[in-house]
């Protein structure tokens, strides 16, 4: 009788573990499926396109575009081909992945199907500045460009074939993402994959922005912010999402759209427009109203916590942050006799003061009078006495036309060139389009320009990227303002500094899968030479919720970087669970006054009371 229960009560244990692990099994399954129904709508699939070229094809066309560009150089740097117009066309935003995979924006909508405000008539002008909502832009344009007005607007192309020149003729002309890889591990790229090919509403701007993280790719290109994704692993997205709309209200200069995306150092996804303005509704319900201004917009990776980082400035184009954190960049002018463009450190909640119509008191229109707020109130010179006290002077003024714009992350290029930020100044021309480098010394609570150099002239790029490899790479318009269907990538570095013990490692952790590593390494990691894998082993640590690893972090070390990502880290899991954060309140009094500073910045960002 005792072994016949001994049996009943081990079949019973049995099927019951049996049931465990099929409701286990259901709920990952169910769990998989709420995973794919979250990511948004399917992509209309294009047919696979991949552009290839042959290893010694990839080397003489290096050598022969190299040979004849005409480059003034500093006398540090080389530069090399890495991917020739066979694998690239009209490239505008460039990120690379931990693994040295390019991904570039390609826009065919560029002056074609989107609308540069000094190509319009008067009339066009005023409308665009009344405008609070995309839906009043698409409203204007399908009223101006009804298909009972063809005859008027015979300025566009006829793209859809249907007889007629109106708004539908807008929606034709898509953007793309290509994929570009050196699959051989020659140096040179040599195989290029479309990985997407979308977004052509009448109101869709460029695709001016592209970023990957985390095994996703996201996409601004006006009104939307993208979120991409590859399911099937064929190298093609599959899935799209919108996790935030309301982008590019105004018609402005072309290239005034959504750039610039970044990670920051707490986790969000940072990314800008110029001041084509938005006005945004969150997914919590929140209205963002700056229709007039550019912006630096920030949120998580889903889009949830969106909040306006900083306003009032009319391009920025690209930013980036410095091994602090603080958020660099350089802004357009508005092309006022005796403006500049301005090297700007913004600050969270800042406004920079622009407004779009401080740009329209320079033309010469019949309501227009002589005073020009921007210009007659000083809005855009650094800080003087008597400066109006609500907005964020500029540190100084700088060069013409930024766009790609990167921070050394700590290992790049050379020692010599640790905390260098590097900025394209875009004018038309390979010849008259020179990459400045240059560093910032604290001033009080702020900066100040402290050095400015000249690195590279001769070609003419638009983004910036740094490489896993430690290089810098910059996609080359090769000429002029439209488009011409041709590109290239090119690669600057320092001879002999590739194969170094410290860009070898930064190389291989990039590519390392970190889920495998220990939460003490992790922790070591934090104090990595290099940004890009200190702030790899912080996100991995909240992946983690390893708070209590995090705070030993800020506590037991002596080193400054590995205790402010231990800090960044407690605050990413202060947006989860806010009493996480009470630790940093003890950091408040620290001896060193960066980790008080970031301490209370942190404190305040989760609004810890």
């Amino acid at each position: 009788m005792v072994a016949l229960t001994h049996l009943l009560s081990l079949f019973t244990r049995r099927i019951v573990h049996v049931l465990t692990i099929l409701s286990i099994l259901l709920l990952i399954a169910f769990i998989g499926c709420s995973q794919e129904i979250d990511r948004g709508e399917p992509v209309t699939m294009e047919e696979p396109v991949i552009l290839s070229v042959e290893d010694n094809e990839a080397e003489q066309d290096a050598l022969q575009r190299r040979d004849e560009v005409s480059l003034t150089m500093h006398d540090d740097f080389e530069l090399s081909l890495w991917a020739s117009e066979k694998l690239v066309g009209d490239p505008i935003a460039l990120d690379i992945d931990n693994w040295g995979r390019a991904l570039i924006t390609v826009t065919n909508r560029s002056r074609n199907s989107e609308f540069d405000i000094r190509d319009v008539d008067f009339r066009w002008r005023v409308e665009s500045v009344t405008w609070e909502t995309v839906e009043d832009r698409r409203e204007f344009l399908r009223e101006e460009l009804a298909p009972e007005r063809s005859d008027q607007n015979t300025f566009i192309p006829d793209r859809n074939q249907d007889g007629s020149h109106d708004w539908r003729d807008l929606t034709v002309e898509k953007e793309e993402i290509w994929r570009i890889e050196d699959l051989t591990g020659n140096g040179l790229a040599n195989q290029a994959q479309l990985f997407i090919k979308d977004f052509h509403d009448e109101v869709t701007d460029v695709a001016g922005a592209v970023l990957y993280y985390n095994d996703e790719v996201f996409l601004g290109v006006g009104p939307d912010l993208w979120r991409l994704w590859d399911t099937t692993g064929d190298g093609m997205a599959d899935r799209k999402e919108s996790i935030s709309h309301g982008y590019n209200v105004h018609m402005g200069f072309s290239g005034h759209g959504m750039s610039g995306l970044r990670v920051g150092p707490d986790g969000r996804i940072y990314w800008g427009i110029g001041d084509m303005g938005l006005n945004v509704i969150d997914q919590e319900g929140n209205h963002w109203y700056y229709p007039n201004q550019g912006a630096i917009l920030r949120s998580e990776p889903d889009g949830s916590n969106f909040e306006v980082f900083a306003s009032g400035v009319r391009n920025t184009h690209e930013f980036d942050f410095d091994k602090h954190g603080n958020l660099i960049t350089v802004d357009n002018d508005g092309d006022h006799p005796g403006e500049y463009e301005r090297l700007v450190y913004l600050v969270n909640g800042s406004d920079s003061g622009w407004r779009i119509n401080w740009q329209f008191g320079k033309y010469n229109e019949p309501n227009n009078n002589d005073y020009k707020v921007w210009m007659d109130e000083n809005y855009y010179t650094p800080r003087f006495d008597d400066q109006a006290a609500y907005i964020l002077p500029p540190l100084s003024e700088y060069h013409a036309g930024p766009t790609g714009f990167r921070y050394n992350p700590g290992t790049a290029l050379s020692e010599e060139w640790n905390d260098h930020f590097f900025v394209v100044s875009f004018r038309g021309s390979p010849a008259n389009s020179p990459i400045y480098a240059f560093t910032l010394e604290e001033s009080g609570a702020s900066f100040e320009l402290a050095t400015d150099e000249e690195v590279l002239r001769g070609v003419l790029p638009v983004g910036l990227a740094f490489g896993p490899d430690g290089a810098l790479y910059m996609n080359d318009w090769i000429q002029g303002w439209g488009r011409n269907q041709e590109g290239r990538i090119w690669k600057m570095d320092i001879p002999g500094q590739a194969e170094t013990s410290i860009r070898t490692e930064t190389r291989e952790l990039l590519a390392e899968d970190f889920s495998t590593i220990s939460e003490n390494e992790l922790v070591n990691l934090l104090g990595h030479d290099d940004m890009r894998v200190r702030q790899k082993s912080q996100f991995e640590l909240v992946g983690r919720s390893a708070d209590a690893e995090l705070l030993r972090a800020i506590e037991e070390s002596n080193h400054q970087l590995t205790r402010i990502h231990g800090i960044w880290g407690l605050a990413q899991l202060g947006r989860q669970q806010i009493d996480v954060v009470e630790p940093l309140i003890d950091f408040l009094d620290d001896t060193d006054s960066e980790i008080r500073a970031q301490a209370a910045k942190m404190l305040g960002d989760v609004r810890y009371e």
